[in-house]
Protein backbone atom coordinates (compact mmCIF):
# COMPACT_ATOMS: atom_id res chain seq x y z
CA UNK A 1 0.00 0.00 0.00
CA UNK A 2 1.35 3.47 -0.85
CA UNK A 3 1.86 6.07 1.86
CA UNK A 4 -1.03 8.17 0.59
CA UNK A 5 -2.25 11.14 2.58
CA UNK A 6 -1.98 11.42 6.37
CA UNK A 7 -4.18 13.67 8.51
CA UNK A 8 -3.90 14.52 12.21
CA UNK A 9 -7.21 14.64 14.07
CA UNK A 10 -7.49 16.50 17.37
CA UNK A 11 -9.91 14.06 19.00
CA UNK A 12 -10.37 15.72 22.38
CA UNK A 13 -11.48 19.25 21.52
CA UNK A 14 -14.95 20.62 20.89
CA UNK A 15 -18.24 20.13 22.70
CA UNK A 16 -18.40 16.37 22.05
CA UNK A 17 -14.71 15.42 21.89
CA UNK A 18 -13.62 11.95 20.83
CA UNK A 19 -17.12 10.45 20.80
CA UNK A 20 -17.85 12.42 17.64
CA UNK A 21 -14.40 13.12 16.17
CA UNK A 22 -13.13 9.55 16.07
CA UNK A 23 -16.17 7.83 14.46
CA UNK A 24 -16.47 10.71 11.97
CA UNK A 25 -12.82 10.43 10.96
CA UNK A 26 -13.18 6.64 10.61
CA UNK A 27 -16.20 7.16 8.33
CA UNK A 28 -14.03 9.20 5.97
CA UNK A 29 -11.18 6.69 6.27
CA UNK A 30 -13.50 3.91 5.10
CA UNK A 31 -14.41 5.82 1.94
CA UNK A 32 -10.90 7.11 1.10
CA UNK A 33 -8.55 4.22 0.24
CA UNK A 34 -5.28 6.17 0.30
CA UNK A 35 -6.01 8.03 3.55
CA UNK A 36 -4.19 7.45 6.82
CA UNK A 37 -5.20 8.95 10.16
CA UNK A 38 -3.28 9.92 13.26
CA UNK A 39 -5.77 10.33 16.09
CA UNK A 40 -4.45 12.58 18.85
CA UNK A 41 -5.83 12.42 22.37
CA UNK A 42 -5.93 10.63 25.69
CA UNK A 43 -5.32 6.93 25.22
CA UNK A 44 -7.93 5.79 27.74
CA UNK A 45 -10.61 7.76 25.84
CA UNK A 46 -9.55 7.21 22.24
CA UNK A 47 -8.30 3.63 22.25
CA UNK A 48 -11.72 1.97 22.78
CA UNK A 49 -13.15 4.03 19.91
CA UNK A 50 -10.47 2.67 17.57
CA UNK A 51 -11.41 -0.96 18.18
CA UNK A 52 -11.63 -2.68 14.82
CA UNK A 53 -9.82 0.07 12.90
CA UNK A 54 -6.99 -0.98 10.58
CA UNK A 55 -3.79 -0.30 12.59
CA UNK A 56 -1.90 0.12 9.33
CA UNK A 57 -4.07 3.12 8.42
CA UNK A 58 -5.07 4.54 11.79
CA UNK A 59 -2.76 5.15 14.74
CA UNK A 60 -2.96 6.88 18.10
CA UNK A 61 -0.62 9.59 19.36
CA UNK A 62 -1.29 10.30 23.01
CA UNK A 63 -1.74 13.81 24.38
CA UNK A 64 -2.76 14.24 27.99
CA UNK A 65 -4.08 17.81 28.02
CA UNK A 66 -7.18 19.43 26.51
CA UNK A 67 -7.70 23.10 25.64
CA UNK A 68 -11.00 24.29 27.08
CA UNK A 69 -13.52 26.00 24.83
CA UNK A 70 -13.41 29.12 27.03
CA UNK A 71 -9.66 29.10 27.63
CA UNK A 72 -7.69 32.20 26.71
CA UNK A 73 -5.49 31.67 23.62
CA UNK A 74 -2.34 32.93 25.36
CA UNK A 75 -2.87 30.53 28.26
CA UNK A 76 -3.38 27.58 25.92
CA UNK A 77 -0.24 28.53 24.01
CA UNK A 78 1.94 28.84 27.11
CA UNK A 79 0.56 26.16 29.40
CA UNK A 80 -0.93 23.41 27.23
CA UNK A 81 2.06 22.15 25.25
CA UNK A 82 0.83 18.56 25.55
CA UNK A 83 -2.73 19.35 24.49
CA UNK A 84 -4.31 17.30 21.72
CA UNK A 85 -4.58 20.52 19.70
CA UNK A 86 -0.88 21.40 20.02
CA UNK A 87 0.34 17.86 19.40
CA UNK A 88 -1.81 17.55 16.25
CA UNK A 89 -0.42 20.83 14.88
CA UNK A 90 3.12 19.71 15.73
CA UNK A 91 2.57 16.66 13.52
CA UNK A 92 1.86 18.98 10.58
CA UNK A 93 4.94 21.07 11.39
CA UNK A 94 7.16 17.95 11.40
CA UNK A 95 5.71 16.74 8.11
CA UNK A 96 4.17 13.63 9.67
CA UNK A 97 0.67 14.84 8.72
CA UNK A 98 -0.47 16.92 5.74
CA UNK A 99 -3.25 18.67 7.67
CA UNK A 100 -4.84 19.02 11.09
CA UNK A 101 -8.55 19.03 11.96
CA UNK A 102 -9.83 20.36 15.28
CA UNK A 103 -13.20 21.33 16.75
CA UNK A 104 -11.49 23.23 19.54
CA UNK A 105 -11.36 26.80 20.80
CA UNK A 106 -11.01 28.99 17.69
CA UNK A 107 -8.73 31.59 19.27
CA UNK A 108 -6.45 28.99 20.80
CA UNK A 109 -6.31 26.99 17.57
CA UNK A 110 -5.45 30.08 15.55
CA UNK A 111 -2.80 31.29 17.99
CA UNK A 112 -1.19 27.88 18.36
CA UNK A 113 -1.18 27.16 14.63
CA UNK A 114 0.34 30.54 13.86
CA UNK A 115 3.05 30.06 16.50
CA UNK A 116 3.93 26.52 15.45
CA UNK A 117 3.51 26.69 11.66
CA UNK A 118 4.22 30.32 10.84
CA UNK A 119 2.76 32.15 7.87
CA UNK A 120 2.81 31.72 4.09
CA UNK A 121 5.27 34.04 2.35
CA UNK A 122 3.61 37.39 1.69
CA UNK A 123 0.73 36.88 4.14
CA UNK A 124 0.60 38.90 7.36
CA UNK A 125 -2.37 37.34 9.12
CA UNK A 126 -4.35 34.12 8.85
CA UNK A 127 -8.04 34.39 8.02
CA UNK A 128 -11.01 32.12 8.63
CA UNK A 129 -12.79 31.16 5.43
CA UNK A 130 -15.83 28.98 4.81
CA UNK A 131 -18.58 28.45 2.27
CA UNK A 132 -22.12 29.73 2.77
CA UNK A 133 -25.19 28.66 0.75
CA UNK A 134 -25.99 30.76 -2.32
CA UNK A 135 -28.17 30.66 -5.43
CA UNK A 136 -25.44 29.02 -7.51
CA UNK A 137 -24.45 26.56 -4.79
CA UNK A 138 -22.27 28.45 -2.34
CA UNK A 139 -20.18 31.55 -1.85
CA UNK A 140 -16.77 31.52 -0.17
CA UNK A 141 -16.50 34.20 2.50
CA UNK A 142 -13.60 35.55 4.56
CA UNK A 143 -12.58 36.72 7.09
CA UNK A 144 -15.15 35.22 9.47
CA UNK A 145 -13.68 36.36 12.75
CA UNK A 146 -9.91 36.10 13.00
CA UNK A 147 -9.14 39.77 12.29
CA UNK A 148 -11.65 42.37 13.55
CA UNK A 149 -9.43 45.24 12.38
CA UNK A 150 -7.99 45.07 8.87
CA UNK A 151 -5.83 47.29 6.70
CA UNK A 152 -6.15 47.51 2.94
CA UNK A 153 -3.15 45.16 2.68
CA UNK A 154 -4.94 42.53 4.74
CA UNK A 155 -8.05 42.75 2.57
CA UNK A 156 -5.94 42.33 -0.57
CA UNK A 157 -4.30 39.25 0.92
CA UNK A 158 -7.70 37.83 1.91
CA UNK A 159 -8.90 38.28 -1.67
CA UNK A 160 -5.95 36.29 -3.00
CA UNK A 161 -6.47 33.52 -0.44
CA UNK A 162 -10.21 33.38 -1.09
CA UNK A 163 -9.59 33.02 -4.80
CA UNK A 164 -7.30 30.03 -4.19
CA UNK A 165 -9.81 28.37 -1.85
CA UNK A 166 -12.72 28.83 -4.29
CA UNK A 167 -10.68 27.39 -7.16
CA UNK A 168 -9.01 24.47 -5.37
CA UNK A 169 -11.54 23.52 -2.72
CA UNK A 170 -14.73 24.15 -4.66
CA UNK A 171 -13.59 23.73 -8.27
CA UNK A 172 -14.61 27.20 -9.46
CA UNK A 173 -12.91 28.30 -12.68
CA UNK A 174 -11.57 31.86 -12.31
CA UNK A 175 -13.54 32.67 -9.14
CA UNK A 176 -15.30 36.04 -9.15
CA UNK A 177 -13.99 37.99 -6.15
CA UNK A 178 -15.65 41.03 -4.58
CA UNK A 179 -15.23 43.31 -1.57
CA UNK A 180 -18.19 43.64 0.79
CA UNK A 181 -19.20 47.29 1.09
CA UNK A 182 -22.16 49.55 1.88
CA UNK A 183 -22.60 50.36 -1.79
CA UNK A 184 -21.23 49.48 -5.21
CA UNK A 185 -19.97 52.98 -6.08
CA UNK A 186 -16.22 53.68 -5.93
CA UNK A 187 -16.72 56.51 -3.43
CA UNK A 188 -18.44 54.27 -0.85
CA UNK A 189 -16.80 52.64 2.15
CA UNK A 190 -13.87 53.24 4.48
CA UNK A 191 -10.44 54.39 3.36
CA UNK A 192 -9.14 50.82 3.81
CA UNK A 193 -11.85 49.31 1.61
CA UNK A 194 -11.38 51.90 -1.15
CA UNK A 195 -7.60 51.41 -1.13
CA UNK A 196 -7.99 47.63 -1.30
CA UNK A 197 -10.43 48.13 -4.19
CA UNK A 198 -7.85 50.22 -6.06
CA UNK A 199 -5.11 47.65 -5.58
CA UNK A 200 -7.25 44.64 -6.46
CA UNK A 201 -8.14 46.18 -9.82
CA UNK A 202 -4.66 45.20 -11.00
CA UNK A 203 -4.33 41.93 -9.09
CA UNK A 204 -3.90 38.54 -10.83
CA UNK A 205 -7.39 37.42 -9.78
CA UNK A 206 -10.87 37.83 -11.26
CA UNK A 207 -11.82 40.89 -9.20
CA UNK A 208 -15.35 42.25 -9.75
CA UNK A 209 -15.46 45.27 -7.41
CA UNK A 210 -17.82 46.05 -4.53
CA UNK A 211 -20.90 44.08 -3.50
CA UNK A 212 -23.49 44.69 -0.81
CA UNK A 213 -24.76 42.26 1.80
CA UNK A 214 -27.65 40.96 -0.28
CA UNK A 215 -25.18 39.87 -2.99
CA UNK A 216 -23.64 37.22 -0.73
CA UNK A 217 -26.42 34.81 -1.71
CA UNK A 218 -27.11 36.06 -5.23
CA UNK A 219 -24.72 33.84 -7.15
CA UNK A 220 -23.16 36.89 -8.83
CA UNK A 221 -19.81 36.35 -7.09
CA UNK A 222 -17.89 33.35 -5.79
CA UNK A 223 -15.76 35.02 -3.10
CA UNK A 224 -16.80 37.79 -0.70
CA UNK A 225 -14.00 39.55 1.19
CA UNK A 226 -14.44 41.57 4.36
CA UNK A 227 -12.85 42.21 7.75
CA UNK A 228 -13.31 39.70 10.56
CA UNK A 229 -15.71 41.86 12.56
CA UNK A 230 -18.16 42.33 9.70
CA UNK A 231 -17.71 38.77 8.47
CA UNK A 232 -18.43 37.23 11.85
CA UNK A 233 -21.52 39.41 12.39
CA UNK A 234 -22.77 38.45 8.92
CA UNK A 235 -22.16 34.73 9.57
CA UNK A 236 -23.94 34.73 12.93
CA UNK A 237 -26.82 36.68 11.36
CA UNK A 238 -27.12 34.02 8.65
CA UNK A 239 -27.11 31.21 11.22
CA UNK A 240 -29.74 32.96 13.34
CA UNK A 241 -31.94 33.66 10.33
CA UNK A 242 -31.74 30.03 9.21
CA UNK A 243 -32.86 28.85 12.65
CA UNK A 244 -35.66 31.42 12.70
CA UNK A 245 -36.95 30.37 9.27
CA UNK A 246 -36.84 26.72 10.29
CA UNK A 247 -38.77 27.47 13.47
CA UNK A 248 -41.43 29.49 11.64
CA UNK A 249 -41.88 26.76 9.02
CA UNK A 250 -42.37 24.11 11.71
CA UNK A 251 -44.93 26.29 13.48
CA UNK A 252 -46.86 27.02 10.29
CA UNK A 253 -46.91 23.44 9.02
CA UNK A 254 -48.15 22.12 12.37
CA UNK A 255 -50.72 24.85 13.07
CA UNK A 256 -53.69 22.67 12.11
CA UNK A 257 -54.72 19.40 10.43
CA UNK A 258 -54.96 20.86 6.93
CA UNK A 259 -51.52 22.39 7.21
CA UNK A 260 -50.13 19.07 8.40
CA UNK A 261 -51.57 17.45 5.28
CA UNK A 262 -49.97 20.23 3.23
CA UNK A 263 -46.67 19.54 4.94
CA UNK A 264 -46.87 15.88 3.90
CA UNK A 265 -47.50 16.87 0.30
CA UNK A 266 -44.58 19.30 0.40
CA UNK A 267 -42.17 16.82 2.04
CA UNK A 268 -39.94 16.30 -1.06
CA UNK A 269 -39.51 20.05 -1.52
CA UNK A 270 -38.93 20.60 2.20
CA UNK A 271 -36.30 17.87 2.25
CA UNK A 272 -34.60 19.50 -0.72
CA UNK A 273 -34.51 22.85 1.05
CA UNK A 274 -33.15 21.21 4.21
CA UNK A 275 -30.41 19.49 2.23
CA UNK A 276 -29.33 22.69 0.45
CA UNK A 277 -29.22 24.68 3.67
CA UNK A 278 -27.87 21.93 5.96
CA UNK A 279 -25.00 23.59 7.88
CA UNK A 280 -23.30 20.21 8.36
CA UNK A 281 -22.46 20.12 4.66
CA UNK A 282 -20.56 23.41 5.01
CA UNK A 283 -18.70 22.54 8.21
CA UNK A 284 -14.94 22.90 8.05
CA UNK A 285 -13.57 26.43 8.06
CA UNK A 286 -10.10 26.86 6.60
CA UNK A 287 -7.52 28.85 8.55
CA UNK A 288 -5.82 30.15 5.43
CA UNK A 289 -2.53 31.98 5.34
CA UNK A 290 -0.79 29.53 7.66
CA UNK A 291 2.21 27.60 6.36
CA UNK A 292 0.26 24.39 6.76
CA UNK A 293 -3.33 23.17 6.44
CA UNK A 294 -5.48 23.61 9.56
CA UNK A 295 -9.24 23.06 9.44
CA UNK A 296 -11.58 24.27 12.17
CA UNK A 297 -14.73 22.25 12.73
CA UNK A 298 -17.66 23.82 14.54
CA UNK A 299 -17.37 23.06 18.25
CA UNK A 300 -20.84 21.53 18.37
CA UNK A 301 -20.46 19.52 15.16
CA UNK A 302 -22.11 16.12 15.00
CA UNK A 303 -20.61 13.07 13.28
CA UNK A 304 -21.70 14.06 9.76
CA UNK A 305 -20.50 17.64 10.19
CA UNK A 306 -17.09 16.65 11.54
CA UNK A 307 -16.69 14.24 8.62
CA UNK A 308 -17.30 17.20 6.28
CA UNK A 309 -14.42 19.04 7.97
CA UNK A 310 -12.14 16.04 7.43
CA UNK A 311 -13.00 16.05 3.73
CA UNK A 312 -12.15 19.76 3.51
CA UNK A 313 -8.73 18.95 4.98
CA UNK A 314 -8.19 16.22 2.40
CA UNK A 315 -8.96 18.54 -0.50
CA UNK A 316 -6.76 21.38 0.78
CA UNK A 317 -3.86 19.05 1.50
CA UNK A 318 -4.06 17.37 -1.90
CA UNK A 319 -4.09 20.74 -3.68
CA UNK A 320 -1.26 22.26 -1.67
CA UNK A 321 -3.25 25.38 -0.78
CA UNK A 322 -0.46 27.15 1.19
CA UNK A 323 1.96 26.84 -1.75
CA UNK A 324 -0.66 28.09 -4.19
CA UNK A 325 -1.36 31.13 -2.02
CA UNK A 326 2.37 31.89 -1.86
CA UNK A 327 2.64 31.65 -5.65
CA UNK A 328 -0.30 33.97 -6.25
CA UNK A 329 1.06 36.50 -3.75
CA UNK A 330 4.34 36.52 -5.66
CA UNK A 331 2.41 37.26 -8.86
CA UNK A 332 0.59 40.11 -7.10
CA UNK A 333 3.85 41.63 -5.85
CA UNK A 334 5.38 41.41 -9.33
CA UNK A 335 2.29 42.98 -10.92
CA UNK A 336 2.32 45.90 -8.47
CA UNK A 337 6.02 46.53 -9.10
CA UNK A 338 5.34 46.81 -12.83
CA UNK A 339 2.62 49.40 -12.16
CA UNK A 340 4.97 51.66 -10.18
CA UNK A 341 6.67 54.20 -12.54
CA UNK A 342 10.44 53.97 -12.66
CA UNK A 343 12.35 56.72 -10.85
Amino acid sequence: MTAGLTLAVDAMSGDHGAEVAVPAALDVLASTPDLRLIIVGRGDVVRPLLAGADPGRCSLVEANEVVGMDERPQDALRRKKDSSMRVAINLVKRGEAAACISAGNTGALLATARFVLGMVRGIDRPAIVSAVPAAHGHTVMLDLGANPDCTAEHLVQFAVMGSVIAADLHGVDRPRVALLNIGEEDIKGTDEIREAHRRLAGAPINYRGFVEGDDIFSGDVDVVVTDGFTGNVALKTMEGLARFIGSVMREEFTAGPWRKIGALAATPALNGIKSRLDPRAYNGASMVGLAGVVIKSHGGADRAAFASAVRVAITEARNGVPDQIAGLMEQLTAAEKVQVPAG
